[in-house]
């Protein structure tokens, strides 16, 4: 792992968004080991509301590409995750969107740990009809339920660019009470 020796503190601090990729292509190991951090994340009940897509093929990346503004990205990507959550297993919609937005948290922090690069897309889903229609089984031979709405779309790969400078509010600025 690319930070064996960072305290969760600095993994945090220290991940950035990467939208540019090299072509390495990502492991299904890698993948799993991402998609395992993510279904550690909280939930409420414990209902673990979330599904994934795994997308590595070019023609389909093309495909979800013409769906959002940030085409290049997807297109260059050795991989796409597009992360769902399951009605049949939501309970609270407020709590089962919080435990996805944990989940991915947990993937984009596993990513950065091993050295690669991500981004979150939440763009695409304007058209996450679309999305759900292009990973219908009808029109494409995969396997998307109608229960699935699209949440995020994480783009990830070996990163071709080094992440900006971090910046944040200072807590005084943030923070509206202390008693």
């Amino acid at each position: 792992m690319a930070s064996e020796y960072l305290p969760i503190s600095e993994l945090i601090k220290s991940r950035r968004s990467i939208r540019k990729f090299t072509s390495e292509p990502i492991d299904d190991a890698m993948i799993d080991q991402i998609l395992t951090a993510g279904i550690w994340a909280p939930s409420g009940k414990n209902n673990q509301p979330w599904k994934f897509a795994v997308i590595k093929s070019e023609a389909l990346r093309k495909l979800l590409a013409g769906l959002t503004h940030y085409t290049k990205i997807i297109e260059n990507a050795p991989c796409c995750i597009a992360v769902f959550l399951d009605h049949n297993l939501s309970y609270d919609r407020t709590k089962d969107c919080q435990a996805i937005g944990a989940c991915i948290q947990n993937m984009l922090l596993v990513i950065h740990d091993m050295g690669l690069g991500a981004v979150w897309l939440g763009e695409i889903l304007r058209n996450k009809e679309k999305v759900a229609e292009l990973l219908n089984p009808e029109s494409s031979g995969l396997n998307a339920p109608s229960n699935l709405e699209l949440m995020a779309v994480v783009a990830l790969g070996h990163p071709a660019e080094k992440g900006g400078k971090g910046k944040r509010k200072a807590l005084d600025e943030v923070m509206f009470l202390r008693r």
